[in-house]
């Protein structure tokens, strides 16, 4: 399945050179759906002419936000 979405200039800068390898939103309905070997295709806000598409490698689903900040290395 292939999803869409949009990402601002800075990190999807990053993601294209290789630099960010992990995406972190809401487990709201819309990404429910995705599973891995799905592939998103990230649209730059500024620029909907560029895009990247990646594969869904892997999945972390947190019960909350202090439950992915306890875990994440940020």
């Amino acid at each position: 399945m292939t999803h869409y979405m949009k990402l601002c200039p800075e990190p999807f800068e990053m993601v294209y050179s290789g630099e960010k390898t992990i995406e972190l939103r809401l487990n709201d309905d819309k990404r429910k759906v995705i599973s891995i070997g799905d592939t998103i295709i990230f649209t730059n806000t500024e620029n909907e002419n560029k895009q990247i598409a990646a594969t869904v490698l892997k999945l972390h689903r947190f019960g909350s936000f202090k439950e992915l900040y306890n875990i994440c290395p940020c």
